[in-house]
């Protein structure tokens, strides 16, 4: 049975740690600009296909709307996994980390070349943005991880 109270607290939690990755994200983008921060970069060129928005024209509401999207269903999906898997709980640090990285993995690296024509181990700015990108996911499952501690 599903704990709607806990999937709810998950989202919220997923919400949260998005907008710590936001957060440290955001000197970067200061730095390097749109393309400097590959998750947001992404988010602009999907925002504007979606919608139909001039790519040219920095969209924070739409790249922030997807950000916050993916980061509170990523809180969710922790969720079940800790739900479905309840002896990951027992570290549930290491793996928010993990969780970080393997959705850094599996969502960011096969789809930022074709969406924004970047590859991200050969990006201009050379790897501080893949870096960063690694980083912030890490940062995100660290921060997870330990607003979970408080469901589990």
């Amino acid at each position: 049975m599903v704990d709607y109270y806990s999937v709810l607290l998950s989202l919220l939690g997923g919400l949260f740690s998005t907008l710590m990755m936001s957060i440290f994200e955001f000197p970067f983008w200061r730095k390097w600009g749109l393309e400097g921060v590959l998750e947001w970069h992404e988010n602009q060129a999907l925002y504007s296909k979606f919608f139909k928005t001039d790519r040219s024209q920095i969209n924070f509401p739409g790249i922030f709307f997807l950000h916050f999207v993916n980061g509170g269903l990523g809180g969710i999906g922790f969720y079940f996994l800790l739900t479905l898997v309840p002896f990951l709980s027992t570290m549930v640090l290491s793996v928010g980390m993990l969780y970080g990285l393997v959705l850094w993995v599996l969502t960011l690296l096969p789809i930022h070349k074709p969406i924004t024509g970047i590859d991200p181990f050969k990006h201009p700015l050379g790897l501080g943005p893949v870096i960063t990108s690694l980083v912030g996911h890490l940062l995100y499952g660290a921060i997870l991880s330990v607003l979970m501690m408080l469901i589990f």
